[in-house]
C-alpha cells in the first residue's frame, strides 16, 4: 500500500450511494474498505478500483451483528494498517401504517439503520482512539427523514432522527481522540431504494406524485469534499437533494 493512501471503510458499498463514493473516494485517493452483504457486488467494486489503479478489499459485512463488524475492522486494519473514515451507508427502507406494523419488521429496520451504525462507530472509535497517528472521520447517512417524515414510515423516520443523535454524540464523545463526525442527509438520489420516486409516492397530503431524482455522483463528490476536510475541520450536517423535491416549504 502507498505510505500516502488514507484508508476508508464504507458499508453497504455494493451499489447505490455506498458503490458511487466508493469510486469517487478511490479516484480522490484512498484505499477502499468495501463492506456488505453481497459479495459478488463488493468484488464487482472491487474490480473497478482495482482497474483504475487503486485499492479496494471486500469484506462480506452484517452490520447488525457485533462479530461481523470486529472483523470487519480486523480485516481492514490487517490490510492497511489503520482506517481514517468510515462511511455508516448501509440501511433499509420500511414502513406502513403506523397500527399495522409488526414487532418483528420494526426490530429489523432498526437494528439495520440505528444498532449498524453504532456497531460500526464503535468499532471505529476504539480503532481510531489507538493508532498513531491518532484520529479519523466517521460519516453517517442520514436522510432528510431526519428532518420531516413521509407519510407511513414511521420506522425509517425514527431511525433517521436516532442517526442525528449518534452524530452528535459521536461528534462530541470523539473531540478527545481527534476524532470528527458528520451526517449527510440524502434526498431522492437514483438508487434502487429511492426508484419508486419517479413512479409516484404518497405525499402529505393524501396525494401521489412523481418526485424528481438526482445523480448518485452528487452525494459521492460531497462525502469526498467531507472527507477530505482537514483534520480541525468537520462538516457537522450537510444535506444534498434533487433541487425540485417537495421538501422545503409545503411542497
Amino acid at each position: 500500500m502507498s505510505k500516502q493512501a488514507r484508508v476508508a471503510i464504507i458499508t453497504g458499498a455494493g451499489s447505490g450511494v455506498g458503490k458511487a463514493s466508493s469510486l469517487a473516494l478511490s479516484a480522490a485517493g484512498w484505499a477502499i474498505v468495501l463492506a456488505g452483504r453481497r459479495l459478488k457486488e463488493l468484488e464487482a467494486v472491487a474490480e473497478m478500483i482495482s482497474s483504475a489503479g487503486g485499492q479496494a478489499l471486500a469484506v462480506v459485512t452484517d452490520v447488525t451483528d457485533e462479530a461481523s463488524v470486529h472483523a470487519l475492522f480486523d480485516s481492514a486494519v490487517r490490510t492497511f494498517g489503520r482506517v481514517d473514515l468510515l462511511f455508516n451507508n448501509a440501511g433499509m427502507s420500511g414502513g406502513g401504517p403506523i397500527e399495522d406494523i409488526s414487532l418483528a419488521d420494526w426490530k429489523k429496520v432498526v437494528d439495520t439503520n440505528l444498532t449498524g451504525p453504532f456497531l460500526c462507530t464503535r468499532e471505529a472509535v476504539r480503532v481510531m482512539k489507538a493508532q498513531a497517528p491518532r484520529g479519523g472521520r466517521i460519516i453517517n447517512n442520514g436522510s432528510i427523514s431526519a428532518y420531516a417524515p413521509r407519510p407511513n414510515s414511521a420506522p425509517y423516520t425514527a431511525t433517521k432522527h436516532a442517526i442525528s443523535g449518534l452524530t452528535r454524540s459521536t461528534a462530541l464523545d470523539g473531540r478527545k481522540y481527534d476524532i470528527a463526525c458528520g451526517q449527510i442527509d440524502i434526498g431522492n438520489a437514483a438508487t434502487e431504494m429511492a426508484m419508486r420516486m419517479a413512479s409516484g409516492v404518497p405525499q402529505a397530503n393524501g396525494e401521489i406524485a412523481i418526485e424528481p431524482l438526482m445523480d448518485p455522483q452528487c452525494v459521492a463528490d460531497a462525502i469526498v469534499t467531507m472527507a477530505n476536510m482537514p483534520a480541525s475541520a468537520n462538516v457537522l450536517f450537510m444535506t444534498v437533494m434533487a433541487t425540485k423535491m417537495p421538501f422545503v416549504g409545503r411542497g
